[in-house]
């Protein structure tokens, strides 16, 4: 698949990196965007041959460090308009895949270009720029551990 063609079909993969903290309290990772600073999620273009979860764990990788399980089945969707190089707005669908965070690396490839930063899920409902993403979030700070996706994930470990 070329880029051309990832950016004509608009949907990207993206991973929720999770933990709880001391407290039980669910947390959840959000980096930087590279453009403009704003709080987003790691994320990016479908990657060819791949499965879209392991395109959500490499994305998790490159853009936060983290490293984890990632789930196989989404948690949700959410929508934004994606500003491309030449200043055209892309509507894109973005596939969110839950990942329980095992650790994080101190040095990653995108360290230099991102902050990253740990947020309960409403202060990182607060924090986004984008409707959908914030109900997602908000959904994930009642009862996170009833979620089907993260309760498979959490029987896994």
């Amino acid at each position: 698949m070329t880029e051309d063609t990832r950016t004509a079909t608009g949907v990207q993969i993206a991973a929720l990196p999770l933990r709880w903290d001391d407290k039980g309290a669910l947390r959840v990772l959000m980096v930087t965007s590279r453009g403009t600073g704003r709080w987003i999620m790691p994320k990016g273009w479908r990657m060819d041959v791949k499965k879209p979860w392991r395109t959500a764990e490499i994305e998790a990788l490159e853009e936060a460090g983290a490293l984890g399980r990632v789930g196989t089945a989404p948690i949700g969707r959410y929508r934004y308009d994606k500003i491309l190089d030449n200043g055209t707005a892309l509507p894109c669908v973005v596939e969110v895949f839950p990942m329980l965070v095992e650790r994080l690396k101190r040095d990653w490839k995108e360290r230099r270009q991102r902050k990253r930063r740990w947020f309960k899920a409403r202060a990182a409902a607060r924090r986004v720029d984008e409707p959908d993403l914030a109900a997602l979030l908000l959904e994930l700070a009642d009862k996170p551990r009833k979620r089907p996706e993260i309760r498979a994930l959490r029987k896994a470990s």
